[in-house]
């Protein structure tokens, strides 16, 4: 048993965005002074897409995990993006295990996904995602 956290790698997005915001600025610069003032609003509207596009990235919450592993190769994970929620089940799995005799515990997840839940990036892809129970699908990052 494991606790995992997905978190953005922050430094990775400023510098994508300052790398990006740089770009712009450089063409927009040119572009104005051949194309004029139409040139100068498109550059503005591009930057202003970058910046929603970082600010999009780094507010995204971390996701917390616990993943189960058996002796063979079964391994499964709960996500969530409340961490007093992971940290609980860690908790009663943890004394579970080192009192087997005990009172079983009942923990009822807020918002449960089962199923095959596959996340595909890029032209071209095709991405799958099934699920059964309550809640919605929400993925982690990139």
């Amino acid at each position: 048993m494991g606790q995992r956290v997905l978190e953005v790698d922050k430094g990775a997005a400023w510098r994508r965005f300052i790398g990006r915001a740089f770009l712009c600025l450089v063409i927009g610069g040119i572009a104005v002074a051949i194309f004029g003032n139409v040139a100068g609003v498109i550059a503005v509207a591009v930057f202003g897409l970058l910046v929603w596009q970082l600010v999009k990235v780094i507010s995204r919450p971390p996701v917390y995990g616990l993943v189960l592993n058996t002796s063979g190769i079964q391994r499964e994970a709960v996500w969530s993006l409340d961490r007093t929620e992971i940290e609980n089940l860690v908790f009663e799995i943890t004394k579970a295990i080192g009192r087997p005799n005990a009172a079983p515990v009942t923990i009822n997840i807020k918002e449960a996904v089962m199923g095959d839940q596959i996340k595909q990036y890029g032209a071209g892809s095709i991405g799958r995602a099934e699920h059964s129970g309550s809640g919605d699908i929400r993925g982690g990052g990139r």
